[in-house]
């Protein structure tokens, strides 16, 4: 008699792909790597902690409210992503002026790191976040009876391969420190993180122009 359950090796083969869609998309640059590796080498582990924890668990979070038809309502109501897409903008505009305008590691008067709930928050206005969550979910979910079984192997697949490779840009902040160690230095290495932040939402605000200029 057949096993209603599925092999070891099936459940291996459908894991694989998810595992690493998760690990490529984690592992590049983007904002939350950027902005914790800037706050590993500012604030260091401990104060960083928070803001990797809110990475960690709010991406997948995110993951699972779009999945659960968080995305579908966006379909109906575009003006309401478009809200979130220039939010979003404008937010990490002014975290990477926070980022390069930063002169000094932290010593109670500088800059403060992300909290929990603003890192979970900033998951919502994260380009990068949105074309992996809905990148996923296209890719390794069907419509059915299954779907919530694809959202569930994304998200805990972000939780256990995605998290793991943001600490590993918030402890290359910190292993920074010691070659950072001038105030020119770490002034330099700021300026060029809040740049590359900035840089980062260019691809969105084109996208979101060219919209708009489609709908007039």
């Amino acid at each position: 008699m057949k096993s209603p359950f599925p092999s070891g090796t099936a459940v291996l083969e459908s894991l694989l792909p998810i595992a690493l869609f998760a690990f490529s998309a984690s592992i590049t640059p983007g904002p939350n790597n950027l902005m914790i590796m800037s706050s590993g080498l500012n604030h260091g582990i401990n104060h960083s902690t928070p803001h990797l924890l809110g990475i960690w668990l709010g991406f997948p979070a995110m993951v699972v409210a779009i999945g659960l038809g968080l995305g579908t309502a966006f379909n109906h109501f575009p003006l309401l992503h478009e809200v979130i897409r220039w939010a979003g903008i404008i937010y990490l505009l002014y975290l990477a002026w926070v980022i390069g305008s930063t002169r000094e590691m932290s010593s109670g008067h500088s800059s403060q790191p992300l909290s929990f709930t603003q890192a979970v928050a900033f998951q919502w206005v994260n380009p990068k976040g949105w074309i992996m969550a809905t990148g996923a979910l296209a890719a390794f979910t069907s419509p059915g009876t299954e779907i919530w079984l694809g959202v569930a192997k994304v998200a805990l697949a972000f939780i256990a391969i995605g998290g793991p490779c943001v600490a590993i840009w918030l402890f290359f902040g910190v292993g920074l420190k010691q070659f950072l160690t001038e105030p020119r230095y770490l002034r330099g290495f700021n300026i060029a993180m809040g740049l590359l932040l900035a840089a980062s939402v260019i691809p969105l605000a084109l996208e979101g122009l060219t919209q708009l200029g489609a709908a007039t």
